[in-house]
């Protein structure tokens, strides 16, 4: 079982643009020509933060006259959770929880239902950031997309330095994408 930072990013590192939107991304058309299927095969559990939730919801709700028809408003089979400090409405029919505060606890809580699978931290930065502070994050899969964003959400805003990401394979997508698997390695304190 690990816990994964799974993302896609421009070139520039920014998984959203300043409005949080993805819509840059889509002009490349379905993931399921990435690892993205093999991927989610192996998920237990996911995160999320509060900005991504809402960019789901404004973005596959059946009210947005922008969303795909066949696309329904919750796509994941697994339980969410959902951290945000706001009231979000909740997706009928969906296995979500909102949470606040530490990510340990709820990390625990994950576990324990994921059972042998991964635990899929989506986004944002910060979300996974919090679960790399606490020592766990285990592994960071990036997509990295053949374009500039200028601004938006960081990919991953901490200083990873000492010990660095120890890179275990880069894969190429076609002509727009590149993705990166790393492995986050321990300090000999915390290990």
């Amino acid at each position: 079982m690990k816990t994964q930072y799974y993302t896609a990013t421009s070139l520039d590192g920014y998984i959203a643009d300043a409005n949080n939107s993805l819509e840059w991304l889509f002009q490349f058309g379905d993931p399921e020509d990435g690892s993205y299927p093999s991927f989610i095969q192996e998920v237990g559990a996911i995160a999320m933060g509060s900005t991504t939730y809402e960019w789901i919801l404004n973005h596959d709700s059946p009210d947005n006259p922008n969303a795909n028809p066949a696309q329904p408003a919750w796509s994941y089979t697994q339980p969410a959770w959902v951290f945000t400090t706001r009231t979000l409405p909740a997706i009928p029919g969906a296995d979500i929880r909102f949470v606040k505060g530490d990510v340990r606890p709820v990390y625990e809580e994950m576990r324990a239902i994921a059972q042998d699978k991964n635990i899929w931290v989506v986004g944002g930065g910060d979300l996974a950031g919090q679960f790399y502070d606490h020592g766990l994050l285990d592994e960071i899969i990036v997509t990295i997309a053949s374009v500039t964003l200028g601004s938006g959400a960081p990919l991953l805003p901490r200083q990873i330095t000492t010990p660095p990401l120890k890179l275990v394979s880069a894969t190429t997508y076609g002509t727009a994408f590149v993705e990166l698997r790393y492995t986050v390695q321990r300090s000999a304190d915390e290990v």
